[in-house]
Parts: C-alpha cells; sequence; structure tokens
C-alpha cells in the first residue's frame, strides 16, 4: 500500500479549482502548466504521489517540485518556473570569433574527405582543437552549440550557393546591344501593327537546347481513378534511348517558332536551320539573328554558307554566360513547362515527332515573346 505523503494538504477554493481544471483541459495553454495543473488538482485531491506518477507519467522529483512550489506559494506559482539570474556566458567571444573564421574554411584543408562542414563534423573538430587554441570553453560544444554560434552570423558552410563569373571583358557593351536590339523590335512591333509592307528586317532569337532525354516507360502508366489515386502512376525503373538537341527560331514580330529536331548540333545543322530562316522570309528584307557564341554558329562552313547569302544575315552575339538575355530561352522554358514536362516515347523517332507537334501547337496560337524590363537591364549595365 502506498504511503501518504507528509507534506501538507493543498486546500483549493472554487475559483481555483475552476481554473486549474480550465487549464488542464486547455489545448492552447503550454504543456507545462497543463501537466501542472493536473498534479495540483489530483493532489489537491487527496491522491497519493504513486498515484498521480501513474496516472500521468511523469517523474517524482516533477511532482514534488510543483506541489512544493504549490504549497509554498499558492496553486498559481505551481504552474509557473521559478525566477532565476541568467547564467553567464560559459563561451567567450573569442571562442565563438575562433568558430566563425574555421566555419569560412573547407574541411579538406584539415586533411578531412568532405568539401563542405557539416555542422557535427565541426562540432567534432572544434572539441578536438579548441582547447589546443586556447578556448577550453569549446571542449564540449555540441551540434546545438555550433548551430547558435552560426545562426548568430547568419552562416550556413553546409550550403552551397552558385555563382556564375563575369569572363566577358566586354559583357556591358554586348548587353546594350542586345537590349538596344529589343528596343528596336518593340519600337517596329508597335508601328507596324497595320501594316502590310514586307519589312526591312526580321529580327529572331535562336538558339539550342541539347540533351532532350528521349526516355522509354519498362512498364505501362496506371491512370488516375477516382476515390483511389488522383494522380498517375509510373513506374520507377525505365529506359534512356539517347539524346536529341531541338534548334529553334523564335520571331520576335509574330511569335512564329521555327524548329528541327536533330541527333547532334554541329554546323550541318545549325545551317539548315538558316536555311529554313532563308526560305521562309521574303528574300528583299534582312534577317537579324540573335545568338551565343557557339562554334556552329561562327564555323569556316557556317561562314562559307554566309557569303552565298550576301547581305542576308546579320548576327549579333549575346555575352559570354549570357544567354539569359536571349528571348528564345524562354520558348525552351515554356517547352520544359508544357509538352516535354514528364515525356516518355517508345523511340527516339517518336521524341523528334511529338517535339515538332509541340511547336505546331504552339504556332496555332502564337504568342510575342518581349523584353519588357529595360530600366532595370540600364541600371545592371552604368
Amino acid at each position: 500500500m502506498a504511503r501518504t505523503s507528509k507534506r501538507p494538504a493543498i486546500d483549493l477554493t472554487d475559483e481555483q479549482k475552476q481554473e486549474l481544471e480550465r487549464i488542464s483541459r486547455s489545448r492552447t495553454a503550454p504543456a507545462r502548466e497543463v501537466e501542472r495543473a493536473a498534479i495540483i488538482l489530483r493532489y489537491a485531491a487527496r491522491d497519493n504521489i504513486v498515484s498521480i506518477q501513474k496516472n500521468l507519467g511523469v517523474s517524482r522529483p516533477t511532482i514534488y517540485k510543483c506541489i512544493d512550489k504549490a504549497i509554498a506559494a499558492g496553486p498559481g506559482r505551481g504552474l509557473k518556473d521559478m525566477p532565476h539570474s541568467p547564467k553567464k556566458p560559459e563561451i567567450t567571444e573569442e571562442a565563438k570569433a575562433w568558430v566563425v573564421n574555421l566555419a569560412c574554411t573547407k574541411p579538406k584543408e584539415f586533411g578531412y574527405a568532405a568539401e563542405v562542414w557539416s555542422q557535427s563534423q565541426l562540432a567534432a573538430h572544434t572539441r578536438k582543437f579548441a582547447p589546443d587554441a586556447g578556448h577550453s570553453c569549446l571542449s564540449r560544444a555540441s551540434k546545438a552549440t555550433i548551430h547558435r554560434i552560426l545562426k548568430a552570423q547568419a552562416l550556413q558552410p553546409h550550403k552551397i550557393k552558385y555563382y556564375l563569373e563575369r569572363r566577358d571583358p566586354d559583357f556591358e557593351r554586348k548587353m546594350q546591344d542586345i537590349l538596344l536590339v529589343y528596343q528596336d523590335v518593340n519600337f517596329q512591333n508597335a508601328t507596324e501593327t497595320t501594316s502590310t509592307a514586307v519589312p526591312e528586317m526580321v529580327t529572331v532569337s535562336v538558339d539550342e537546347k541539347p540533351g532532350v532525354q528521349a526516355i522509354k516507360n519498362i512498364a505501362k502508366d496506371l491512370a488516375p481513378v477516382a476515390s483511389k489515386h488522383s494522380s498517375t502512376g509510373r513506374d520507377y525503373e525505365y529506359k534512356r534511348l539517347g539524346t536529341v538537341s531541338i534548334l529553334a527560331a523564335l520571331d520576335l514580330h509574330t511569335g512564329h517558332v521555327m524548329a528541327q529536331v536533330h541527333d547532334r548540333h554541329r554546323s550541318r545543322e545549325f545551317i539548315s536551320l538558316l536555311k529554313e530562316l532563308d526560305e521562309y522570309y521574303p528574300p528583299e528584307c534582312i534577317i537579324r539573328v540573335i545568338l551565343d557564341n557557339h562554334s556552329a554558329h561562327i564555323s569556316k562552313e557556317t561562314m562559307t554558307f554566309l557569303k552565298t547569302k550576301p547581305n542576308r544575315f546579320v548576327y549579333v552575339h549575346t555575352p559570354k554566360h549570357g544567354s539569359w538575355l536571349n528571348l528564345v530561352e524562354t520558348l525552351f522554358g515554356k517547352m520544359a513547362r508544357t509538352f516535354l514536362r514528364h515525356i516518355r516515347v517508345d523511340s527516339k523517332a517518336e521524341l523528334k515527332e511529338r517535339i515538332m507537334r509541340g511547336v505546331s501547337e504552339i504556332n496555332a496560337s502564337p504568342v510575342v515573346h518581349r523584353w519588357k524590363k529595360f530600366e532595370e537591364s540600364s541600371l545592371a549595365i552604368m
């Protein structure tokens, strides 16, 4: 039989009892207060400590501490933590700076295999070498300790954020040339909406989308079934059939797309696209082509072909690593979000046919792609 506690009983008023019962049933009060309210209620109802421990699933020290505070200062105090003075920080500012400096290095510099620090590895290294560096306060540093130190400095050494170094010394000038072309195109589009005359110059944006994968399903897809699964089911296994490249030219005046799909992207494939452009547009107009510096665009074979079409094509090159300035990239993004998304085929020939079908669907409802943010771009130039 459980012993009766020698501690004094707690007598609750009706108001105190009602308040404690409200807190013990609350779903919004702090969990520790809900737990302590239940302890005080049971103790006031003359339950013994063993019964309280069994019914509430809390330890005896927790029960004793709560009851002692309620006996000494009332039920309200029993719900709260005792006030205490914060401890003086054990980790010095110099030690924190040492950890921050360490986080700004790479673990391979200290003989580890990893390229970037994980917080666990950083904590282990800190515990091992901090005392010898004069920071014994870090001898027991945990992962949580390292996390707090780095969080205060907004450091995340376990992550890598990619950037692209600007390697074209004429980047600003070339970007300005591209933006001026887009301004000219916008002006042409605004002034020639009702004109039926052949334009003196048309502008197309040209690029390639390489590495489009032809992927075949091993098992058939499962169609969605109402009340069972809302999405298409697809087997994890698949077979790679190779890749193709999409060469595309986007008319910046009409939104019309001329595209070709090839197994490779060489000079002969690019010349084939130029020939299609030459056949599509009236012979009396100049074709201004915005394109990057791919070797196929400026190869000996391509230059030989262009010489057979004097004054027909005008190149405007994007800067090196400036493909984002080419509006045809928005077309490729549209392809990736629509008919190329989750595509599965039985052969490369089917992939080529489906891509060309998707281009026909785009041309059925063409959209004129425009460069709009001239103000921000101009700031980038200055």
